[in-house]
């Protein structure tokens, strides 16, 4: 399965009531234990990309509204390309996932993608439980790669959506590498590891809308584990992309560490760069909440 680098940072690429602008402070709870405490919160996420191809500005977009409740999760996303070429194909992808929400991290339950590109326009469900897994593509896969991922390797991944959003929450143990990971992905039929470490010793200072201030660089590479063409299995580069991905991580008050630039040198259209345009947390009001604050009947 193609995919644009904009929806594989985002597969790849977050939380509290506010979000800071400058450095971190230390902070007693991390956003996950806020939440599991009792703090439903909304994040509103949202990544631009931007490249040259010849002289034509081409340009994508990532966003994502991701709604946590104590024991479950709610990812909606949408993801744009336009006027991108091998890199970036042209992509109006919807995409669903949900989930169990504890103090460590997400867990994919089930992921919907439904592919708008004029073409295949193919949609994937999978469902994930403890044991094992279900997915179902219409129009169906010519194949599921080979070797095809197995039910042990699936239950230890997550959905592409919730793999980024986890991968910005999950709190790192002191003195562990800040750049986390790995970062275990399966689209329904593709599986990939994801590699990070620390790619520069200084904090680098980064200005996007979403964000000023220090960040952490992060090297980025891959490991094709299953769902792949035969012979592309632990091929650990990123397709098309000359050199490791580099993503600078903004470090919160709440101890989320949130991807807020992406830069790809590509050897097709030079150099691709995402960053952060939206980047906002709020509570989440539910049903139970309204209904005890007058909200409802």
């Amino acid at each position: 399965m193609k995919r644009s680098l904009l929806f594989a940072a985002a597969s790849l690429s977050l939380l509290g009531a506010s979000v800071a602008q400058t450095g971190p402070s230390s902070s007693a709870s991390t956003v996950l234990s806020s939440i599991k405490s009792g703090a439903p919160t909304r994040m509103v996420y949202e990544l631009d990309a931007r490249a040259m191809v010849f002289i034509l500005p081409a340009t994508g977009r990532a966003s994502f509204t991701v709604d946590m409740k104590p024991d479950s999760y709610a990812i909606k996303s949408r993801v744009r390309t336009t006027g991108l070429a091998d890199v970036f194909v042209n992509y109006d992808m919807n995409l669903n996932a949900s989930g169990k929400t504890s103090a460590a991290g997400l867990k994919t339950t089930k992921y919907v993608s439904q592919n708008n590109d004029g073409k295949k326009n193919r949609r994937v469900e999978l469902d994930i439980t403890d044991n094992g897994f279900k997915m179902a593509a219409k129009p169906k896969f010519g194949n599921l790669g080979d070797p095809a991922a197995t039910a042990e390797q699936v239950i230890l991944a997550n959905d592409p959506l919730t793999a980024l959003i986890t991968f910005a929450l999950e709190p790192r143990a002191k003195g562990a590498d800040p750049c986390g990971g790995p970062i275990k992905v399966f689209d329904g039929r593709q599986l990939t590891y994801l590699h990070l470490k620390r790619g520069n010793a200084n904090l680098v200072k980064q200005k996007t809308p979403a964000w000023t201030g220090n960040t952490i660089e992060c090297h980025v590479t891959m490991d094709k584990i299953a769902g792949y063409k035969k012979g592309e299995s632990n091929n650990d580069t990123l397709t098309g992309i000359d050199g490791p991905l580099r993503m600078y991580l903004a470090p919160l008050e709440n101890g989320a560490h949130v991807p807020v630039k992406i830069v790809a040198d590509t050897d097709k259209i030079g150099k691709v760069t995402l960053t952060a345009r939206t980047l906002r947390f709020e509570p989440l009001v539910t049903t139970a909440a309204a209904t005890k604050t007058g909200g409802g009947r």
